[in-house]
């Protein structure tokens, strides 16, 4: 039985390893943050996870598991202060809460309270909506709905001022975050680019038998409502900028802060944040980072590290450019939604 022992014993050691690497690459935040993950309702009824963050007293402890990151947050704490701005975020296509865990910890400690939505049928355990024709407009819709349930339904709403809403946005989430504070987009233009000139989206859109590709189909004309509650957004990386034609950024009104990586392959910044950055003009605050790739604007990795996730061009390194990042959003949002 000496060999059922070792490897018991091995089989513990393991674990303790594994357990000692998830605790050390945890994230972490200087002051207590407080986590839920609860249900919002949707235009349709239907239900969606909503990950939030918000500034705790409790004793926060590296124990949350979200999305492949280990969060050192209080889970179920109580909220600590009044008053409080919101900033709601919108992952990519494929992605879920955890996607930017880093930020909307780094905002708590600032004083905010974060909602991100799992945006339904386009997140990491659900591919269902992809390519469908109103991808886009649903999440249009659950980002609004996420608002609509941190003021009136979540226990704590009393906590939050309305009238201070920010929204952070990558990728898809970018763009969709763009149509939430009034951009227009004309999606009959996706089939043009995908014919003209396609990009990655296009590649995606394609194995999807989307009817995006065909600006004929019925619904792919349909338009995005806007929010007015949300006074200010932060833009990473976004797609489908060539989507928004020659005016459909022209009804923008709010601050925007637009971030771009020098080596996104995914959307590339001549068809992608361009259009978005020249039609927004002194609205604007851009930032190119040289050296990111298009998942580079990504949580940093911890225990797990898919590739296609984890991987930055040469040398990037993702742990000190998402501090110089967290931080100047973070400032971003003080700066706009903040009482001077």
């Amino acid at each position: 039985m000496k060999w059922l022992r070792r490897i018991l014993i091995a089989a513990a050691v393991l674990v303790l390893v594994l357990v000692g690497v998830a605790v050390a690459t945890a994230q972490r935040s200087e002051r207590p943050v407080g986590f839920q993950l609860v249900r919002a309702a949707g235009a349709d009824g239907r239900a969606f996870a909503v990950g939030v963050w918000y500034p705790t007293q409790a004793r926060p402890r590296p124990t949350t598991f979200l999305g492949g990151i280990v969060m050192d947050v209080a889970p179920a704490a109580a909220v600590d202060g009044r008053a409080l701005p919101l900033v709601v975020i919108s992952h990519g296509n494929g992605g879920g809460p955890g996607s930017h865990a880093d930020l909307a910890m780094a905002l708590a400690d600032a004083g905010y309270v974060v909602a991100a939505p799992m945006h339904s049928g386009d997140n990491f355990a659900d591919q269902a909506a992809a390519g469908s024709v109103n991808l886009f407009s649903g999440r249009n819709r659950e980002l609004r709905a996420t608002v609509d349930h941190m003021l009136t339904a979540w226990p704590e709403r009393g906590r939050i001022d309305p009238q201070r809403i920010g929204a952070f946005g990558f990728s898809a989430g970018g763009f969709t975050v763009l149509t939430a504070v009034g951009a227009a987009p004309d999606l009959r233009l996706v089939a043009t680019q995908c014919t003209a000139s396609p990009e990655f989206i296009c590649d995606v859109l394609r194995h999807a038998k989307s009817p995006l590709l065909d600006a004929a189909a019925p619904g792919v004309g349909d338009a995005f409502v806007a929010d007015p509650r949300i006074k200010a957004a932060v833009v990473a990386a976004p797609g489908l900028g060539f989507a928004m034609g020659t005016n459909g950024l022209a009804d923008v009104r709010v601050p925007v802060q637009l971030w771009s990586g020098e080596q996104d392959d995914k959307v590339p910044y001549a068809t992608n944040a361009k259009p978005v950055r020249e039609a927004l003009g002194a609205r604007v605050e851009f930032h190119a980072v040289p050296g990111a790739g298009h998942t580079s604007f990504l949580t940093p990795c911890g225990l797990l590290r898919p590739p296609g996730l984890c991987t930055d061009p040469g040398q990037f390194d993702r742990r000190t450019f998402h501090a110089a990042m967290n931080a100047s959003v973070v400032a971003f949002f003080d700066e706009r939604l903040k009482p001077r």
